[in-house]
């Protein structure tokens, strides 16, 4: 792992207290994967006994936030970083750890031409939630925008 994907991590962590609290692990952050682990916790399971579906949902949101910070955060002097709607489908039961992978839905460039050119882009990001046997659990699609700051 990289400095600069520990420190995406270690400021996520630091500045999103969702992700202190649920002891999210960045385990990769670039411009073109993030990848976070939601470990295997009581205090934060379902009546399933797996993990809640608000944790799901924060812990694929923490991974569209973390390529979001990896592939624009040269950006961030003109522009903030908004969510603007997300969708998740909750597709298998899931147990233990689960893992959540995230993926730009379009090239960066084309983005960062949008900002240039005095626009707001927007731009989604997909995410898969994993379980410790590979099985898809979940899958989620948030679409961001760069808001420019004047």
């Amino acid at each position: 792992m990289s400095a600069e994907q520990t420190t995406v991590g270690e400021m996520l962590v630091a500045t999103v207290p969702m992700a202190r609290t649920l002891n999210l692990d960045f385990l990769e952050t670039t411009p073109e994967r993030a990848v976070v682990r939601l470990p295997d916790q009581a205090d934060y399971h379902n009546h399933l006994g797996g993990p809640h579906a608000g944790a799901m949902f924060t812990l694929a949101e923490s991974a569209s936030g973390a390529i979001v910070i990896a592939a624009f955060g040269d950006q961030m002097s003109r522009a903030v970083p908004l969510a603007v709607k997300a969708e998740i489908g909750y597709k298998k039961l899931a147990k233990g750890e689960v893992t959540a992978t995230a993926t730009l839905g379009r090239p960066i460039a084309d983005v960062v031409a949008e900002l240039d050119a005095g626009e707001r882009p927007e731009f989604p990001v997909a995410i898969e939630i994993r379980r410790a046997d590979g099985a898809v659990t979940g899958e989620m699609t948030v679409v961001w925008t760069l808001r420019p700051n004047s």
